[in-house]
């Protein structure tokens, strides 16, 4: 096989083994035999692991590292490189060397044993030695010491989504949530027309249905929250199947409070290693509420955008802020292009969201073999969320003002009004008011006053649009 088509780079290559005999590998990689025979074997997608994953893999290496030192696993000096070599993947280095696609072997093996390389490489240049000749440092030997792919990988799942939910998601969602607080507060005076099956409905007022968008996200926040505790669970420790094979006692909890104290995060270890490693319900459980979430922001900024419709032909009680031209063809069009723009988030959440769920079921036996996709999908809804929130919080909700002056003529062509008169005059006669009204284009406060059906004064405090907003009438 030429050189060309070993690297993207066309690099000169050299040669290292695994347990499948010599490769040739690019020589300025990091990575060795067993990351280059599953590059060659997976060109499946393009789709790579995002750094946060690699990052809490790399953790594990080396917060593993510093426990087999102590335990006399790993030379202190090997112990010291692997460290070192971890740190420097964590901080983003080495990104290049990560070029395995997340359609692969459903364990992750090849992608812990991409980090193994790697670190291991590293750690044999640090301490002066050949890259790729596995000595003085070993991947399996000394980087993956006390560990397997199938404990390691649900581990970096269940850390990296941690972090991105605190670090990335629940501040734009409280965010968000906030915004949208002020702006309830901010509309509160503002009297509108309530719409139900899309239809005219009894008055409501701007600010009121702008407190249910809120707390909308915030119930999605403590969605989140509430899958935290299982989600800090960690599978570290299983090794293989469940049992613990080949890691020596101890090990797995001081790596997870290495993890732990590092992070800032109450990690801790699974009650069920057999769980932990047969089964990905955690992250079901958390797809389940970004989905939920996703479900909720659709909402939010469906009625948002409907709201905003117009300029002048469409419903237009709110006014969005202008932040494109919107058409290549038509002049002076601008689009509600925030919402539409989380709307295609929680389109691609939810399918996301499908996928964990089938994902999670590939729990066959001691093992799932869907994770690598497992993790890609979670930790993007993740990312995807955060960003639409706080997208939307600073350059839509902010900036949205009421067109009081529409609102107020809404509401009074509306045929719904006569709700209000219904306890005073009957459902029939005030059907009536309704019926006519419609047919002559007029509004239920002239053919109610036409029809002398109450005294002025009564008439007029039935028919006051904020009075029917505060759970009375007149």
């Amino acid at each position: 096989m030429s050189q060309r088509d070993l690297s993207d780079t066309g690099a000169e290559t050299r040669i290292e083994t695994d347990s499948l005999g010599e490769i040739e590998v690019p020589s300025r990689s990091y990575y060795g035999a067993q990351t280059e025979r599953a590059r060659r074997n997976f060109p499946v997608s393009g789709l790579r692991f995002p750094h946060r994953f690699l990052a809490a893999h790399a953790l594990i290496k080396r917060e593993a590292a510093k426990v087999n030192k102590e335990l006399g696993i790993v030379p202190p000096d090997i112990a010291d490189a692997i460290v070192q070599a971890a740190d420097e993947v964590i901080s983003g280095a080495r990104r290049d060397d990560f070029p395995l696609d997340i359609f692969q072997t459903g364990s992750g093996t090849s992608t812990n044993m991409n980090v193994n390389e790697v670190i291991a490489n590293r750690a044999i240049e640090i301490l002066g030695g050949t890259v790729g000749s596995k000595s003085p440092v070993h991947p399996n030997d000394h980087v993956n010491a006390g560990q397997s792919s199938n404990d390691t990988i649900p581990t970096s799942i269940h850390v990296s989504a941690y972090q991105a939910l605190v670090e990335d998601l629940e501040p734009r969602v409280s965010g968000l949530a906030d915004a949208l607080e002020a702006k309830a507060s901010e509309f509160d005076d503002v009297v509108k027309i309530g719409r139900t099956h899309l239809q005219d409905a009894v008055p409501v007022r701007l600010g009121q249905e702008f407190s249910g968008y809120a707390q909308q996200i915030r119930n999605g926040g403590a969605r989140l929250e509430s899958v935290k505790p299982r989600l800090a669970e960690l599978a570290l420790g299983g090794t293989a199947v469940g049992t613990g094979l080949n890691a020596p006692s101890g090990f797995a909890t001081r790596v997870i409070a290495g993890i732990a104290t590092t992070t800032g995060l109450p990690f801790v270890q699974a009650p069920n290693l057999f769980e932990a490693l047969a089964a990905k319900d955690a992250a079901v459980e958390t797809s389940g509420a970004l989905r939920t979430l996703a479900v909720s922001l659709a909402k939010v900024a469906n009625d948002i955008r409907w709201l905003g419709s117009g300029p002048r032909c469409g419903i237009g009680e709110i006014v969005l802020p202008s932040l494109q031209p919107g058409s290549s063809i038509m002049p002076g069009k601008v689009n509600p292009v925030m919402p539409e723009m989380t709307l295609m988030v929680a389109a691609q959440v939810m399918g996301n969201d499908a996928t964990i769920a089938f994902s999670g079921s590939a729990g066959n036996f001691e093992l799932n073999v869907m994770m690598p996709v497992i993790a890609y999908n979670l930790l993007q809804s993740i990312e995807i969320l955060g960003n639409a929130c706080h997208l939307l919080e600073e350059r839509c909700v902010v900036g949205l003002e009421a067109n009081a002056e529409r609102n107020r003529e809404l509401v009074e062509k509306s045929l719904a009004m006569c709700t209000a008169l219904a306890p005073k005059i009957g459902y029939d006669q005030a059907a009536s008011i309704a019926k006519e009204a419609f047919k002559t284009g007029r509004t239920v406060r002239e053919i109610a006053t036409e029809r002398q059906v109450l005294p002025a004064d009564e008439l007029d405090a039935a028919l006051d649009p904020r009075g029917q907003t505060d759970g009375g009438v007149g």
